[in-house]
């Protein structure tokens, strides 16, 4: 099949899904082509069946704001006629929903053909962007002249029908992990520069926005120190960070706390950690967690949106109410001040991510496809 992505370039959970199901497309043998404003940030490898497309938008002393829907929906008919697209995947609702239904329009006036396309729905774009009035119905009628939808998690599917008035069926397809990228083994010199003393060490990894709560990690940290020897990683950078590092010198723990920046090989950081902690307003999913977990690494997260649908208490880690601080650290520390504890839920994290390994997600994708393909290939080829 030669298939169109459309996503975020960016860290997002929503831009690593789309980039990371159109790499292993492309191992199938499917040619697939991006089109996004950059190149994604986790499309760093060579593979003849991958393409990518940027799309331009051109500034114009008129357009206070750049009409990037529009450049977007230009580039989606011009790859489709040039490269004879069969579908079009579309990640994250706005815009990529309604600059591919006017891509559909454009192309069907143009060739006669009907070019379909499946939106998946990632988190807040329904759950924040979606839901503002400014947004909405716009929203709504470009999901519902989807071909089809799906969406990362029960509880987003449920979300959507709730606010909005989706009149087609939204198939769960769960986000999915690289088993094979993140089961690494440690590298001893790296840990023994963040942990010289042999202390725990707990992670965290986000966009470090406001819905991700990342003072909380400081306060459970804080906690947590008191009682376990312990330190703390804090990956990726964003708006609250600042806020974060006031709050460390504050606590005086400066000392015990790394920032990591963003980056693109987590599989290196999580393989030395012993705790990832997620402590969110809300997650669609939480994809970070389970790249977490498929490093053998338990979770710490809240219970809010999706994540009790990836982290199982008292199993492959522990759950607790947004901004209960006290019950997460007491959690943790429990935890990680017992080693054989520690190690089954290690174990046991490891064994969840396994059923969300990429291999069994993708075939499901491309029987999704092929519903809509032109070519209409039988299910097992």
């Amino acid at each position: 099949m030669r298939i169109g992505i459309v996503c975020y370039p960016t860290f997002g959970g929503s831009g690593v899904l789309a980039t990371e199901l159109g790499k292993a497309l492309a191992n199938e043998g499917h040619a697939v082509h991006f089109i996004t404003y950059r190149q994604p940030v986790r499309l760093n490898e060579f593979n003849a069946n991958i393409f990518y497309h940027e799309v331009r938008v051109p500034e114009y002393p008129l357009f206070e704001y750049p009409p990037y829907e529009l450049a977007l929906s230009s580039t989606l008919v011009d790859v489709i006629i040039k490269y004879d697209l069969d579908l079009l995947h579309v990640h994250y609702a706005i815009p990529h929903a309604s600059a591919a239904y006017m891509a559909k329009q454009i192309v069907k006036e143009k060739t006669g053909r009907d070019v379909p396309f499946i939106t998946t729905l990632h988190g807040t774009d329904i759950t924040l962007v979606g839901k503002d009035k400014t947004y909405e119905p716009v929203v709504t009628f470009s999901i519902n002249q989807s071909d089809a939808i799906t969406a990362v998690s029960n509880n987003l599917r449920e979300e959507t029908y709730k606010y909005f008035n989706i009149k087609k069926d939204i198939q769960v397809i769960y986000n999915f992990v690289d088993i094979q990228r993140f089961d690494k083994k440690p590298i001893d010199a790296f840990k023994k520069a963040v942990a010289p003393k042999g202390e725990k060490i707990m992670v965290h990894a986000s966009n470090f926005r406001k819905v991700k709560r990342v003072c909380d990690v400081v306060r459970i940290f804080a906690k947590v120190q008191s009682e376990v020897p312990c330190k703390l990683l804090m990956v990726g950078d964003g708006p609250e960070r600042p806020v974060c590092e006031e709050a460390i010198n504050k606590l005086g723990l400066e000392n015990e706390v790394r920032f990591m920046g963003k980056q693109e090989q987590m599989e290196e950081i999580l393989a030395i950690s012993d705790l990832f902690v997620l402590p969110s307003e809300y997650e669609s999913f939480g994809l970070a967690a389970l790249e977490a977990m498929a490093a053998h690494v338990p979770v710490l997260s809240s219970n809010a949106g999706g994540l009790p649908e990836v982290n199982i208490e008292g199993k492959t880690g522990y759950l607790f109410n947004v901004g209960d601080v006290d019950t997460a650290a007491e959690k943790a520390t429990l935890l990680l001040g017992n080693d054989d504890l520690l190690n089954q839920f290690k174990e046991n994290a490891y064994q969840q991510a396994l059923s969300f390994n990429i291999n069994n997600i993708i075939p499901i994708y491309e029987k999704l496809y092929n519903k809509f393909c032109r070519c209409n290939c039988p299910e097992d080829e």
